[in-house]
């Protein structure tokens, strides 16, 4: 049965790669049998080249995703450097699962609404600096939002992947042990700073080589945010196939199919470019790793600090936003509130919103059994399919591969567009839920399993009876985290959901592009609400069922030395 099930998986999750893949590769060299095309050329490479600023947005997407990732692995190292196994370590352990719960999209409306021309930023500056409404003075200043270096973009990006990164980065140092690493550096009259440049650096990069791949891919296939923070003219490549995809002469999908190639091509240079950076610093050029003993130790809590302050900004000015009637620019707040925003959208929200977290739960339950499957399949055989295989989704460009699987469910069933969204957000969010529980399944007592069979349990018994109440906690996260990736999805709902299959995702994202602040602000707060509210429900389960099994062992322990104890007549 376990063999079936593992089928399954290979069917749901990994096999849609190669139409996927293969579908994309045929439509860009212009063979699309429904649109009459089937003679093969290079037309659709050449309609993209030929694209005025295609080579400034192709650039701009390269040093976008190289500089937010390696930022973001700069302040993460910042971070551990001078927070790891201290009193401030707690609070970031405590932070971070709220700081993963909100999601891009709302993390970027929220930057907007801090960053933007009349952002709150800038309403600040007006009362630190002299403000002429003729003029526009403060105005002037560079702004981060839809700036054509995409500052605000790579600002946005590596701020919102740090807590990831740093996520992480928990279990790589576990395993590096640390403390061990510290006591003999200083044995050798190594300061703390120096420690982690000189030992603890290298080691740590080479391990967090597949959690900055996702970052590198994420960043530079980013749709979504990029619309909303990103320049326009012109967009971030990811951005520019997008709207080819979305031009209604279908006789250029080729030139779309071939944008998303290239975006492939762009993503496998990003990635060997990664690995050789990695391999520069911890391989090739190691002589700074023992000339000298300088160290420079990095302000890590202040970056925190202000990342949790940042994160923390957003949801209030988010809803003073929804409920401002009248908030004229410079005000620090607005003049006139008002509810009739919120009962104009009320009933249109609640219908998206049972729509998003139907989708959410019935994929990521999909997904968590699938992961479960998985893993045990993977501890009782040999043939297994590798981690990179598994993780496919997460690394390659989601365009790259959602035009083939499209143009798949055509020839299956074109009108069930809830059913291919779902198997889309099942598709994209296996892998985070396969990863999530790989640390607590490595981690699990084997012994305890073993004791259970001897003892003459059946081993569907002993799973549910030992293993499950064990490594519970770790399941119910997982399942939130599928969830909060399932509510994240952008593109697999609009592309195979063909625009009739509507989530708070593809509702924010749509309002923020020039639609009343105030509808956008009530959308993103629901966006940012509804991840959250899921993390903290796993979190409290957690709580909860490591509290019950404290009592429960707590009540046998005291039956058992009451039954111990002698009785006297």
């Amino acid at each position: 049965m376990l063999r079936v099930f593992y089928l399954l998986i290979i069917i749901v999750c990994v096999l849609p790669t190669i139409p996927g893949l293969l579908g994309v590769v045929l439509s860009a060299f212009g063979y699309i049998p429904p649109l009459g095309l089937t003679a093969f050329s290079l037309e659709g490479f050449s309609e993209v080249f030929s694209w005025a600023g295609v080579w400034q947005s192709i650039g701009m997407t390269f040093y976008t995703a190289i500089i937010s990732s390696y930022l973001a692995c700069f302040m993460t190292f910042a971070i551990l450097q001078s927070s790891w196994n201290t009193r401030f370590w707690k609070k970031v352990e405590f932070a971070l699962s709220p700081l993963l719960a909100m999601p891009h999209v709302a993390f970027a409306i929220g930057f907007a609404f801090l960053f933007a021309p009349t952002g709150m930023g800038m309403r600040l500056l007006t009362q630190w600096f002299d403000y002429d409404p003729s003029t526009q003075t403060v105005t002037d200043l560079a702004t981060l939002i839809k700036d054509p270096y995409a500052l605000g973009l790579i600002l946005m990006l590596a701020i919102k992947e740090v807590p990831f990164l740093v996520l992480m980065s928990i279990p790589i140092l576990q395993q590096l042990k640390i403390e061990k690493i510290q006591k003999v550096s200083q044995s050798m009259g190594y300061s703390s700073a120096q420690t982690w440049w000189k030992c603890i650096l290298p080691q740590w990069l080479s391990k967090l080589r597949f959690p900055m791949l996702a970052v590198i891919a994420y960043s530079l296939s980013v749709v979504d945010v990029a619309l909303i923070v990103g320049p326009n003219n012109p967009p971030t490549f990811a951005v520019l196939v997008w709207q080819w995809f979305n031009d209604p002469d279908l006789s250029l999908l080729p030139r779309a199919a071939a944008g998303a190639v290239i975006l492939f091509g762009i993503a496998t240079l990003l990635i060997l470019f990664t690995r050789l950076i990695e391999w520069i610093v911890t391989k090739q050029y190691k002589r700074w790793q023992y000339s000298g003993r300088r160290g420079i130790g990095l302000p890590g809590k202040s970056f925190f600090t202000g990342i949790a302050l940042l994160f923390t900004l957003m949801i209030p000015l988010m809803v003073v936003w929804s409920f401002a009637q009248r908030w004229r620019f410079p005000d620090l707040l607005p003049s006139r509130f008002s509810t009739r925003f919120w009962e104009y959208e009320w009933s249109g929200i609640v219908s998206t919103l049972e729509q998003s977290i139907l989708l959410a739960v019935t994929s990521a339950s999909i997904a968590l059994f699938l992961a479960l499957i998985g893993h045990e399949y993977k501890l009782r055989h040999r043939w297994q399919i590798p981690g990179y295989v598994i993780a496919i989704p997460m690394l390659v460009p989601q365009l790259s591969i959602l035009f083939g699987m499209q143009v798949a469910t055509l020839y299956v069933s074109s009108s069930s567009y809830w059913f291919w969204v779902c198997w889309s957000h099942v598709f994209f969010a296996f892998p985070f839920v396969y990863l999530s529980l790989d640390g607590p399944w490595r981690g699990f007592d084997k012994g305890l399993m073993r004791v259970a069979l001897s003892l003459g349990k059946s081993p569907l018994r002993a799973w549910l009876k030992i293993k499950l109440p064990i490594l519970m906690p770790a399941i119910v996260f997982a399942w939130a985290v599928g969830i909060s990736v399932s509510l994240t999805q952008y593109l697999p709902t609009l592309m195979l959901g063909s625009g009739r299959v509507s989530t708070i995702t593809t509702e924010a994202v749509a309002l923020s592009s020039g639609f009343d602040r105030r509808v956008t602000a009530i959308y993103a707060i629901w966006q940012a609400l509804l991840p959250l509210v899921f993390f903290a429900l796993a979190i409290a389960f957690s709580r909860l069922q490591t509290r019950y099994r404290r009592l429960s062992l707590k009540g046998l322990f005291i039956h058992e030395s009451l039954s111990r104890k002698p009785h006297h007549p």
